[in-house]
């Protein structure tokens, strides 16, 4: 039986690419990382084994020892942890970290990519696990935005995709075609809640994938949390690129969204 070593960061992603891996006929080992990965993980994968955060080659070390030949990374690690002192990173990951140009989201996990490459590891696309999650086009609910919304949509698109060239961010707050707030290391809803609160009432969050994207890792992923988070400061839009971003929990997703009279767009330019 083919076997799928599943890297398991922050929320629900790992559990959905966990589901569908075994509907593909793979036995799902979970490295479950410390103290990010949800619990519940353990229900959904075949084997579960926790590793810290940091410990990068104890991760390496845990896929060997159960034979993986494929892996795949799901669900958010933030880079906040480095500059907390929350993690405490071994041999390993300190040679990785040293060896890097910058600590730029890309230069990190592509350095980690080529160490699971060395080990015999392949790097898999997260698609080839959630295709059911991507992001169709069109207006997926009833409430639509209005004619100004759609140009703070075209606005704000522009701008998110230079920062994810620049590798900063995925996500950008806008009105009235002026920028409110732009995602950098805090992450997609902290930079909501930033730009809400500056924006006041009808905000429009637009959330793209890079111009060079690599579907093997970073894939814009929005959930009912970051819905939340836009209920929260009274935002009006969620534009998310099609096909390139996915949406967690999509059903009660776009229920909450009517209830709370938010517009959410699969959007691609």
């Amino acid at each position: 039986m083919k076997k799928l070593g599943l890297i398991a960061g922050m929320g629900d992603l790992p559990m959905a690419i966990a589901g569908e891996a075994k509907a593909q006929g793979y036995t799902v080992i979970a490295i479950a990382l410390e103290p990010l990965a949800d619990q519940s993980l353990s229900a959904y994968a075949d084997e579960i084994e926790w590793v810290n955060v940091g410990k990068l080659g104890q991760l390496i070390d845990s896929l060997k020892d159960h034979g993986i030949k494929e892996a795949v990374m799901a669900g958010k690690v933030s880079k906040t942890l480095l500059y907390q002192s929350r993690i405490t990173p071994d041999l390993r990951a300190i040679k990785l970290l040293f060896s890097l140009k910058d600590r730029k989201d890309d230069s990190i996990l592509l350095a980690i990519t080529k160490e699971l490459k060395e080990e015999g590891i392949k790097l898999l696309d997260i698609t080839s696990f959630s295709s059911n999650l991507l992001t169709p086009g069109g207006v997926l609910t009833k409430s639509r935005p209005t004619d100004d919304e759609w140009k703070d949509v075209e606005f704000g698109w522009k701008i998110a995709k230079e920062i994810g060239r620049l590798d900063i961010g995925q996500t950008v707050v806008v009105k009235n075609q002026a920028v409110m707030a732009i995602e950098a290391i805090e992450g997609t809803d902290e930079a909501i809640k930033r730009g809400g609160i500056l924006a006041g009432k009808g905000a429009v969050v637009v959330k793209v994938s890079k111009p060079r994207q690599d579907m093997r890792f970073d894939v814009p992923v929005v959930g009912l949390k970051t819905l939340r988070m836009m209920i929260e400061v009274d935002a009006r839009v969620l534009a998310v690129e099609t096909e390139k971003s996915l949406l967690l929990n999509r059903a009660d997703l776009l229920e909450d969204a009517r209830k709370a009279k938010i517009s959410i767009v699969g959007y691609s330019g």
